[in-house]
C-alpha cells in the first residue's frame, strides 16, 4: 500500500508564496510517479504537475508553468510544490498522489493524500 500525507496549506495574498510537502510511505514499486493535483469549489479535479521518482522527469500543466516547482528528497520519502506569484484561481484543495507508471498520464494516479487547502485572497 501507499500512503501520502500532505501539508503546508494555507491562506496566502495574491503573489505571494506557500510551500506544499507530501510525506510518502509504501510500496516504493508503487510510488514509481508522483504528483500534484488540485480541486477548486465546483470544478474537477486537475493535474498540476508531475515527477518521476527515479527519473526526476516533470511535467507541467501549463497554467502552473514558470510559477510552481515540484521537488523530491527521496531519502526522506518527502515530495514538494514550491508555488511562488501566486492567484487567486489557485485557490483549491491540493492533492499529493503517486502512480505505477506512466507519468504524465494525470488518470494514471490511483493513490491519494487526503489533502491539503490553498487559498489566495486578492
Amino acid at each position: 500500500q501507499v500512503q501520502l500525507v500532505e501539508s503546508g496549506g494555507g491562506s496566502v495574498q495574491a503573489g505571494g508564496s506557500l510551500r506544499l510537502s507530501c510525506a510518502a510511505s509504501g510500496s516504493t514499486d508503487r510510488r514509481y510517479c508522483m504528483g500534484w493535483f488540485r480541486q477548486a469549489p465546483g470544478k474537477e479535479r486537475e493535474g498540476v504537475v508531475t515527477i518521476g521518482r527515479v527519473t526526476g522527469s516533470t511535467y507541467y500543466a501549463d497554467s502552473v508553468k514558470g510559477r510552481f516547482t515540484i521537488s523530491q528528497d527521496n531519502a526522506k520519502n518527502t515530495l514538494y510544490l514550491q508555488m511562488n506569484s501566486l492567484k487567486p484561481e489557485d485557490t483549491a484543495m491540493y492533492y499529493c498522489a503517486a502512480a505505477e507508471w506512466g507519468c504524465r498520464l494525470w488518470d494514471q494516479y490511483k493513490y491519494w493524500g487526503q489533502g491539503t487547502q490553498v487559498t489566495v485572497s486578492s
